[in-house]
């Protein structure tokens, strides 16, 4: 079976805590894609200056933040790691070794929630958020053949990520125009296969500068788009903002 690959937005840390609309897509992640040989998660979090791949048989979970309730630091996912594979990964991508990294939060809390028996093995790859999209998404290219082995590729970040913009009245808030034009403008990108458009989304997307001040949240989707193959099409999983204007849509590629 050729696996689909996925985009998933994480939120703050505390998403998994939280009785939002995301947080119950995620949970029913593991029910709406085929059940994976393993997973990449290509993780905002993990940022480096050229590929690098993770190899830890038992990938640590990174508590990767300060300052949230104490509950979230005693959360452990002890899934595996898959050396093998992550070799293999390397081989394609040219990728640096790295035998110690663990699972940021970026890929820890969507696995744990889609996941939670923690029996699939998962590791990372890095993005490089001195690189354009377009080489994410000739990064993802280079794993498009782990798909017809039942490998899943799951690019985390946020479609929206503007920190100075979120809000903090427990998520009432509507979404501010900008935000919503942004997050119009992505899906419909995706749903087209649209690959220069979301190369170049910083001169075509509206409001672009507004929605990703900086890279690095948005370039996971890129891989994961890559990772499809040539001719991608996209499909939406998820839509739905949380603190105002912290967009948490999700996607899938084939």
């Amino acid at each position: 079976m050729s696996m689909p690959t996925i985009f998933v937005s994480h939120g703050a840390p505390t998403l998994i805590l939280e009785d939002i609309p995301a947080r119950a897509f995620l949970a029913n992640l593991g029910r709406q894609v085929p059940r994976p040989q393993a997973i990449v998660a290509v993780s905002a979090h993990w940022d480096t200056d050229v590929p690098a791949v993770s190899l830890a048989r038992k990938p640590d979970t990174i508590h990767d933040f300060y300052g949230f309730p104490e509950e979230l630091y005693r959360l452990r996912y002890n899934a595996p790691g898959a050396p093998a594979l992550a070799e293999k990964v390397a081989k394609l991508t040219g990728a640096a070794h790295d035998h110690h990294r663990g699972l940021d939060h970026g890929a820890w809390v969507p696995a744990m929630l889609g996941w939670p028996e923690a029996d699939i093995p998962i590791f990372q790859l890095s993005v490089q958020p001195g690189q354009t999209p377009a080489h994410h998404i000739a990064l993802g290219r280079k794993l498009a053949p782990l798909r017809e082995e039942g490998v899943l590729v799951m690019g985390s970040g946020s479609a929206i990520h503007n920190l100075r913009a979120l809000t903090r009245d427990g998520g009432s808030s509507e979404p501010e125009p900008w935000a919503q034009a942004f997050d119009n403008w992505l899906a419909e990108a995706v749903e087209k296969g649209d690959e220069a458009a979301l190369a170049d989304y910083r001169a075509r997307a509206p409001y672009a500068r507004e929605a990703h001040p900086t890279d690095e949240h948005f370039l996971p989707l890129h891989v994961a788009f890559g990772a499809a193959g040539e001719g991608a099409q996209g499909r939406t999983l998820h839509r739905s903002f949380t603190l105002g204007n912290l967009s948490m849509a999700s996607y899938a590629f084939t």
